[in-house]
């Protein structure tokens, strides 16, 4: 696996993205990527969280370019993320400034947390084959009332959420609920929100789903 780090302006100032490549695959579009899978991190943590990780090395070991983005907010060491509208704004400027070069092959967009928000509600506008949401948080712990389920319904094109069994956001059975009359898979792994109890559960289930597309 290759590695490389690029940083891209943004109208909310610098962002980075981590490339992990398959090895032998060339800079740009190139047979050996399958295709792209971009993912952003939450709002409490970084691109180095143990499922990020996980799927770094094992979306690469499986054809599969992977970016990790760090948002403008990240960056600058800001310890609070901006509003949802905001995030999607950095968002959708790293996939422009990736374009054409960086985004080989189909495109999925994903995350963990509030980037798997961010990449639910960009899917569309973004043209992705296929949304990816690790630890998606259904709602506030305590609070199922304040249901997020609607920027699940936004995504038009498969969609598997992986989410710990007991994930006080929303477990595996309140999203398949949530999901039910729409397109969308659940893959319940151990663990809480973190996803970390068993990362290679995590990255077993992406990758799997990946080879699906």
């Amino acid at each position: 696996m290759s590695a490389a780090l690029l940083e891209v302006p943004t109208p909310l100032g610098p962002a980075r993205v981590h490339r992990h490549d398959p090895d032998g695959a060339a800079t740009g579009t190139d047979g050996a990527v399958a295709g792209t899978l971009v993912l952003g991190h939450g709002a409490g943590g970084g691109v180095d969280s143990a499922d990020l990780a996980a799927l770094a090395a094992a979306g690469p070991a499986a054809g599969w370019r992977v970016l990790l983005v760090e948002q403008p907010w990240k960056v600058a060491g800001r310890r609070i993320a901006p509003a949802p509208a905001r995030l999607d704004e950095g968002w959708t400027a790293v996939l422009a400034g990736l374009r054409p070069d960086w985004l080989s092959g189909p495109l999925v967009l994903g995350g963990r947390s509030a980037g798997a928000r961010v990449a639910c509600r960009t899917s569309t506008s973004e043209g992705a084959a296929g949304v990816l949401a690790l630890a998606f948080p259904l709602h506030p712990p305590g609070r199922p009332e304040k249901s997020r389920a609607a920027e699940l319904h936004q995504v038009r094109v498969p969609l598997l959420v992986v989410q710990g069994a007991t994930d006080a956001f929303g477990g595996p059975a309140e999203v398949r609920q949530a999901l039910a009359g729409h397109a969308g898979t659940v893959a319940a792994v151990p663990g809480d929100h973190g996803l970390k109890k068993d990362p290679a559960a995590v990255a077993g289930a992406a990758v799997d789903w990946l080879r699906s597309l």
